[in-house]
């Protein structure tokens, strides 16, 4: 509150010596107090080191260094008009704005006897090349992804759509960190209802900062259940999946920080769907969908089927006896299960850490271990390792990360309701599948399963 409603001085001292005591300016090598002399007044800039295009701080100031007492303006407003040759540039007569502009990277200057402080925006952010997503491959169609830069995922999106309709609102989440937060939307397709919510809910907020970015702020728009894993959001790292969504009427949220962006509002079925199907012949990209879908389901019911035929051999009818199991079962069908279960998660898990140089033959290795060693040494029936490797590959059909958990969980929920209660497990496991889905409610307050945009 005293940030707000503290003023800038005329007398430059003043100044210098407020920003001194809100900011750790002697302790902290990174934030540059330079003191100069402009047309005869003493003057001040402030900036953060590695923030700055030197280049173009260069020319300002060397621009400055040349004005004489005769040529100075009356106000900082006619000085930043007819004396610095910059586009980005602006005034701030508080310092509530001036102590968020410095902390951003922006270049403040003040000159004694101007009431007001002139902000220089010439900052550069480190950031990545704009390179393929390494999760959303693309088989055809741009190669460019989002990036940890909220500006440079703006003009990726501003590049694909250039119509006036298409708004971006940019807004701040937490009291210490700052985060920019933008809302993306076209004006003339977007549900006002849900823009309005979501606008209401960002002012709501009083969080302190955003420790994780996204997570954080996806947490604090839905307070979700614990018990329903299903994911509420759809994530994407490619701009052009972000405009085809812009265009069909929904909200792209865009975190600083975060190379990927959030899409409102969302059912099952936009999670499970690719770009890639876009790209296609319309007979191509339906029979991918349609696919999708079937493995889908498949990689939630497969093993729990399987369970369940075991446990009642008399229900499978002669022609596919060849799938019950002829080997010695040393271990129940069920922990054989819970433990690959685990072991494809803690495979998984390494596969993050391994060096990219050693990927390869650690995979061989796991490969022949977990394969033929384990089958041989008595502890897993060759039938159950099948059907678990299908269940391990094709869970990667579907490109959300938190949705494989979440159908991964109704999976181990339904094998162990099966193991335990037979057929009436397995009936109650399904109907808990279709109640979690069928139940759940997005941001929106509308259906997983069904959502109008307008």
């Amino acid at each position: 509150m005293e940030e707000q409603s503290m003023k800038v001085s005329k007398i430059i001292q003043e100044n210098i010596a407020y920003i001194n005591e809100v900011l750790p300016v002697k302790e902290s090598f990174d934030i540059i107090e330079r003191d100069m002399i402009i047309g005869g007044r003493e003057s001040c800039f402030f900036f953060i080191d590695g923030f700055m295009k030197d280049e173009v701080m260069s020319k300002v100031m060397d621009t400055l260094f040349k004005l004489t007492p005769e040529q100075m303006p009356k106000t900082s407003t006619e000085l930043s008009r007819t004396m610095i040759s910059y586009v980005e540039i602006d005034t701030f007569s508080e310092f509530d704005g001036i102590i968020k502009n410095i902390l951003s990277g922006v270049a403040c200057l003040f000159v004694d006897g101007y009431e007001s402080c002139i902000a220089i925006d010439c900052r550069t952010y480190p950031a990545r090349s704009v390179d393929e997503p390494a999760q959303d491959k693309s088989l055809r169609g741009s190669r460019d992804g989002f990036v940890e830069t909220i500006v440079f995922n703006t003009a990726l999106i501003r590049r694909r759509i250039r119509d006036p309709h298409l708004t971006m609102k940019m807004m701040e989440i937490g009291k210490s960190s700052r985060t920019d937060v933008t809302l993306c939307y076209m004006t003339n397709r977007v549900n006002q209802d849900l823009l309005n919510l979501l606008i209401q809910k960002f002012e709501q907020m009083r969080e302190h900062d955003l420790k994780m970015n996204q997570q954080t702020l996806a947490e604090l728009l839905f307070k979700r259940k614990w018990y329903n894993p299903f994911p509420k959001f759809k994530y994407t790292e490619r701009p052009d999946t972000a405009a085809a969504c812009i265009m069909e009427g929904k909200i792209v949220i865009l975190v600083d920080n975060s190379p990927s962006v959030m899409i409102l509002p969302t059912s099952i079925f936009d999670i499970i769907e690719e770009a890639n199907d876009y790209y296609f012949p319309t007979l191509t990209g339906i029979y991918l969908k349609i696919s999708r879908s079937i493995i889908t389901i498949m990689t939630v019911f497969l093993t729990p089927l399987f369970l369940l035929f075991m446990q009642n051999p008399e229900w499978i009818p002669d022609v596919f006896d060849f799938v019950l199991v002829r080997n010695t079962i040393n271990i129940p069908l069920y922990f054989q299960l819970l433990l690959l279960e685990l072991a494809i998660d803690g495979l998984r898990l390494a596969a993050l850490n391994t060096p990219s140089m050693l990927s390869t033959p650690l995979s061989v290795i796991a490969g022949i271990v977990m394969g033929e060693f384990s089958v041989q040494s008595g502890w897993f029936n060759s039938e159950v390792m099948l059907y678990m490797a299908f269940v391990a590959v094709a869970n990667y059909t579907q490109p959300n990360f938190e949705l494989g958990y979440a159908l991964k969980f109704m999976r181990l929920l339904l094998l162990t309701l099966t193991a335990l209660f037979n057929w009436i497990g397995f009936a109650v496991g399904c109907i808990i599948i279709v109640c979690s889905v069928c139940f759940n409610r997005t941001v929106s307050g509308r259906s997983y399963l069904n959502i109008r945009l307008n």
